[in-house]
């Protein structure tokens, strides 16, 4: 019964279009076709790259996801008993765009005439749409920073295309959809002739329909993952680039409306960014796959698109995507007070509703797990759950219905939200439902009042519960120590932070986080165990 009340609860948020692309997806068998490349277009310009780290290391040699392999024979390209998402990334060609490129163009034009001969249409990893989309846009990006395509490249893009339009991701619709109608435009614009411009008109109108509901009046991304946010901001400086160098194939309307969209987009990474220049690891986040806020900035004022203003308002709000930012003084607060995504996409959600961080003095103090896997792992699991968190959890539930490795059952809904910057604090309160599906019916309700030399936590249980605990999970960097109700956080830089913890008894565990795909850094936990309906965390700083 438990096993279908979970399949009930993740399955009737779907859209229709989720249930039949799937059976489409499954059922149908196109057949690559394999006719010659229609005619490409003249370009005008070289094209700019949005700074990215190198992953080709040597003509064989890759480092994805923090794990570097040899990748020399044609079994490589789809082995078994590697990462389906580090392969995924060898069939990218992100490196073809990366850092210091032009000094590899002889190892590139050998990889793709690899994979050209070791990946016969539609067979392997490389042929599903996303990696596809992914690939093409490279090829043609690198093709347009001024480096010829051999024909059979040219011919192996068209074949590309043409199999993508067939197996678009409507069953997955979100950020993968969008890779998607982006390649189609990239590909309607590089090749030319009647066929090339049905691509361009198709991706267009998919983009068009796909950013007025992905793109929030408030700049985030729909999914409420910064790292996927970054991502899509990357893909829509790209398009606005495409613009520019092949002039008129796009109407000027759609134009401004995506550079429109790109000023709001950078905003809201600016008020998700910690001091130290990266994200806050909210959902499916993690540093190093999409460029930070500096590369992004700088790729869009090269573009003429303005860099955000500088943040200095106490409180910045994004009430579309549900997330605060409190700024006083030394400190910086991100808080969790929204949905965990839209209700039929919630793939990349972890249960972390009213989790926070906090950064004091430039450094990280206060974090959320990250990730550093997908696919169907216990780990990966873990690391969506409510306790790798800093939030509460109750009975040992999540506060949202996780499972397997990219679905949610019931879901957590915030509650009253309120808000007030004042002249000496600014107050923020919330609440969720996420656990009143327990005996018990429990709602968690939290509050931060933060000062430029304080922060005080409060969290409240009504209803009733067994068992509560509150995480604050502290970056690696950071060392703890002290007793069962107070001590002292001290930072690398020399400074200390003195906490407090009442309403229950405090103590010390061994965590882990993870910044990185790949990466499990050792860490430490503060915990507040209730010994009643409220408990309360106090940190002070000079």
């Amino acid at each position: 019964m438990n096993d279908l009340l979970l399949y009930f609860h993740t399955l009737r948020y779907l859209k229709p279009v989720q249930i039949y692309g799937r059976l489409w997806f499954r059922l149908r068998r196109p057949t690559p076709d394999l006719q010659p490349a229609p005619a490409l277009q003249p370009t005008a310009g070289d094209w700019i790259r949005c700074t990215r780290h190198a992953s080709m290391l040597g003509a064989t040699t890759f480092r994805f996801l923090s794990v570097t392999r040899e990748a020399g024979t044609a079994a490589d390209w789809s082995r078994v008993d590697w990462p389906k998402l580090w392969l995924y990334n060898l069939h990218y060609f992100d490196d073809l765009n990366a850092e210091d490129a032009t000094a590899r163009v002889a190892w590139h034009r050998a990889l793709m005439a690899r994979w050209i001969a070791e990946n016969p249409p539609a067979a392997g990893n490389g042929w599903e749409p996303y990696p596809l989309s992914l690939r093409l846009v490279n090829w043609v990006k690198w093709a347009a920073a001024g480096n010829a395509l051999e024909s059979g490249a040219v011919q192996s893009l068209a074949v590309q295309v043409r199999w993508l339009t067939e197996r678009l991701e409507w069953h997955l619709l979100g950020n993968h959809l969008l890779a998607n109608a982006k390649a189609l435009v990239f590909a309607g614009i590089f090749f030319a002739g009647a066929e090339a411009d049905e691509w361009r008109q198709k991706g267009l109108a998919i983009l068009r329909r796909e950013h007025a509901e992905q793109i929030l009046n408030d700049g985030g991304h729909f999914e409420r993952s910064p790292m996927y946010h970054a991502i899509i901001l990357e893909d829509l400086l790209d398009l606005i680039q495409l613009a520019i160098r092949w002039p008129g194939v796009i109407d000027a309307a759609t134009v401004v409306e995506w550079r429109q969209q790109a000023a709001r987009m950078l905003a809201w990474l600016a008020a998700m960014t910690h001091p130290d220049g990266e994200i806050a690891l909210f959902n499916d986040a993690a540093f190093g796959i999409a460029p930070n806020l500096a590369a992004l900035v700088a790729y869009a004022v090269a573009l003429d698109i303005g860099a955000p203003a500088s943040i200095t308002a106490p409180l910045t709000v994004l009430p579309d995507s549900g997330y605060l930012r409190v700024q006083r003084g030394d400190a910086v607060l991100i808080a969790d007070v929204g949905e965990i995504g839209p209700d039929y996409l919630p793939g990349h959600a972890h249960a972390d509703t009213l989790a926070f961080e906090l950064s004091v003095f430039g450094q990280r103090v206060v974090v959320n797990s990250g990730i550093s896997e997908y696919g169907l792992g216990a780990e990966r699991l873990r690391q969506r759950g409510t306790a790798a968190h800093s939030t509460v959890q109750i009975d040992g539930a999540d506060s949202s219905e996780v499972w397997s490795g990219f679905r949610v059952a019931r879901r957590a809904r915030p509650l009253d939200l309120s808000f007030y910057a004042g002249d000496d604090a600014v107050d923020l309160a919330c609440a969720h439902d996420g656990y009143q599906r327990l005996k018990g019916r429990p709602l968690h309700r939290r509050s931060w009042r933060m000062s430029a030399r304080s922060l005080q936590v409060n969290d409240s249980i009504t209803g009733g519960f067994e068992q509560a605990v509150a995480y604050f999970h502290l970056h690696p960097a950071v060392r703890v120590s002290g007793d069962n109700s107070e001590g002292v956080l001290q930072l690398p830089d020399g400074h200390t932070i003195r906490w407090s913890a009442s309403g229950g008894a405090a103590r010390i565990i061994p965590s882990t986080w993870h910044p990185e795909f790949g990466q499990s850094i050792a860490s430490t936990c503060l915990q507040i165990v209730f010994a009643g309906p409220q408990a309360t965390m106090e940190f002070f700083w000079d």
